[in-house]
């Protein structure tokens, strides 16, 4: 028999080792995030899936299960929290959701449905980033890159490449790559690596695939990010494909 933890009430089965977040996703229950996916090592960076444990906030992600603990998530403080938190990544970079391809198959936009995010609330921040369309096969825009670390974490966790890292300390952090240049092009890259497939939002795109998928059977068009299934994806694929996982 497995051991269970309850989350908002309901009890979550899971095995020794698994995270809040790992049993939960396995278990069809869907907490909030934009860093995590089941095969990369838990980073907490986006802090969207903060759970409250008892007395205490927590990271789902990266906080172990245990049997009995009584998990909420679905609290109207911590919806505000997420909301709060998302209107802030909405306006630290440029998301223009009606120009960009992946409108439909974004987590970040998904997200904000989910949480009631219906206005920006913060003045945008308008921030003049590169666009690096060096690359034969992708597109690299750091204006849309929310520093989820996922590129980062897929290119050396299960590419061997180590082609993106994070660079700098609080406001000045940024996505860089591997290269001289400082080009994408001048990397080992390639289109066809789990790190072109994992970017929740535009910032990593493919060319020459842009809008292929029509409005109203784009991803999240036809599944609601907040409508968990066990072993579903909730991040699209390059051409706004769910990714299997």
């Amino acid at each position: 028999m497995p051991e269970h933890f309850l989350l908002d009430c309901e009890p979550v089965p899971f095995t020794p080792g698994q995270s809040v977040m790992a049993a939960a996703h396995a278990a069809g229950r869907y907490i909030p995030h934009l860093c995590w996916l089941p095969e990369l090592t838990p980073h907490g960076a986006c802090r969207l899936c903060t759970v409250r444990i008892g007395p205490h906030l927590a990271a789902a992600c990266t906080t172990p299960a245990a049997a009995g603990m009584m998990v909420e998530s679905q609290t109207a403080e911590l919806i505000a929290q997420r909301r709060t938190m998302l209107q802030l990544l909405f306006v630290e970079g440029n998301h223009f959701c009606p120009s960009c391809e992946r409108s439909g198959s974004c987590a970040l936009q998904a997200t904000a449905y989910a949480m009631g995010m219906l206005e920006p609330h913060f003045d945008p921040f308008y921030p003049e980033r590169a666009v690096d369309a060096s690359h034969p096969d992708m597109l690299l825009d750091f204006n849309r890159c929310i520093l989820c670390a996922l590129c980062v974490r897929a290119s050396r966790e299960l590419d061997g490449k180590n082609v993106f890292a994070l660079a700098g300390r609080g406001l000045a952090t940024r996505l860089v790559v591997d290269s001289a240049s400082g080009r994408l092009a001048d990397t080992a890259f390639s289109a066809s690596d789990r790190a072109a497939q994992v970017c929740p939002v535009g910032a990593l795109v493919p060319k020459r695939v842009g809008f292929a998928r029509p409005i109203g059977q784009r991803v999240y068009d036809l599944h609601p990010i907040d409508e968990a299934r066990s072993g579903d994806d909730d991040v699209a694929g390059p051409g706004g494909e769910a990714l299997a996982r």
